[in-house]
């Protein structure tokens, strides 16, 4: 099993966000080759900021969604991100992983929650034995918004969610995961912020002209 987050340290692994497709080529073949999988194999998305949720075993690679899961094997799944949340998901007992990235669209769209539906509907996954994983991202303190974005989070999620303008995406989709039955037990969330932390992950907070770091599964 490997389930990782990426650093600054590993270079820019999108090509989105970059002219220099050689230089992300050669970032991803030292990931595949530091971590022993096959590049050829690497499943990874357009991301749009949306809350759609797809099956590697019905698509060819890089399909517009933001969400992927497969119970194939030696099959490393990806998630890109510079702030949002990377989410990582695991079945344990039915060997079935997946990604997400929970920007502020995703997760007021609860794509946690829609990720794993269709891991249960898909593969008959018991959400009591799913383990979720909530990478680094920008957190509470530094995650501003507009007035009227604090006022929807703070009507529609909770007060508990709002500090003035700064809202707590994290909160949010630990909520949701709770509330479809995920343990609490199993829930895991890093608390560093990509913006303030000074932690080596990229933040577009910070530098709107910056990579992208991963977050990345894959059963072996």
């Amino acid at each position: 099993m490997i389930s990782l987050f990426t650093t600054i340290e590993d270079k820019n692994l999108a090509y989105h966000v970059t002219d220099d497709i050689l230089a992300v080529n050669k970032a991803r073949q030292h990931l595949a080759s530091k971590y022993s999988f096959d590049i050829n194999k690497l499943h990874y998305m357009n991301q749009i900021h949306s809350s759609i949720v797809k099956n590697i075993s019905q698509i060819e690679n890089a399909q517009t969604c933001d969400a992927l899961i497969t119970n194939q094997k030696n099959t490393p799944l990806m998630v890109m991100v510079a702030d949002c949340i990377p989410i990582l998901f695991y079945d344990k007992i039915n060997d079935v992983i997946a990604v997400a990235h929970a920007g502020r669209i995703g997760t007021f769209e609860d794509i946690s929650t829609k990720t794993i539906n269709k891991m249960i509907k898909e593969y008959n996954c018991d959400v009591s034995n799913i383990h979720v994983t909530l990478g680094p991202s920008i957190q509470k303190c530094c995650y501003e918004v507009s007035q009227q974005i604090a006022d929807s989070v703070s009507k529609n999620f909770g007060k508990e969610f709002v500090n003035k303008r700064y809202i707590d995406l994290q909160g949010i989709n630990i909520k949701q995961l709770l509330k479809i039955g995920i343990k609490q037990k199993n829930i895991e969330i890093s608390s560093v912020c990509t913006k303030c932390s000074n932690q080596p992950y990229f933040s577009y907070r910070k530098d709107n002209s910056c990579g992208r770091f991963v977050g990345l599964i894959m059963m072996k």
